[in-house]
């Protein structure tokens, strides 16, 4: 049996916007691509009629510089908890199969705030360069930040 290295990464962030704001824009996995990528996604569509509102639904989005297609799915919403699900289809880079669930949080003591946490298992192709999968984690860090960053206030 062939054994891929699999990876458990766990990121969070406190959103200088309450939940139902951040919800409203996150939930859609286009405008979250969006947001994380920003300028390095292109073509972000969904394809085999899937659409926000329907689960499964399955997207896709190139990366650049090489156009890399990323192909995923929709796997479970969650309206009340706030949170979504969803998983790789096919190959990516390194990573062979990617299971991920970000949700929206109240901050208890702060209605003006939230707290997104985002949970990632990730298995990758066991002839990955090390330097390669790095490189990917270190940008899945900093898809957080960029969603912190997105909802920062004027004064940020």
């Amino acid at each position: 049996m062939d054994v891929k290295p699999r990876y458990k990464l766990h990121h969070s962030t406190v959103l200088d916007a309450d939940p139902d704001t951040v919800w409203a824009e996150v939930r859609d996995v286009m405008k979250l691509v969006k947001i994380v990528f920003a300028d390095m996604a292109e073509s972000v569509e969904w394809v085999d009629g899937g659409r926000v509102e329907v689960v499964p639904s399955r997207y896709n989005f190139s990366l650049l510089p090489g156009h890399d297609l990323v192909q995923q799915q929709i796997a479970g919403r969650n309206e009340v908890e706030r949170s979504v699900t969803y998983r790789t289809v096919a190959r990516a880079l390194c990573i062979m199969d990617y299971v991920a669930t970000y949700r929206v949080r109240a901050v208890t003591n702060d209605p003006t705030r939230s707290y997104m946490e985002w949970t990632r298992d990730i298995q990758v192709a066991d002839d990955a360069a090390p330097e390669v999968v790095e490189a990917i984690f270190g940008m899945m860090a900093n898809q957080i930040n960029a969603v912190r960053d997105y909802f920062a206030g004027p004064s940020a």
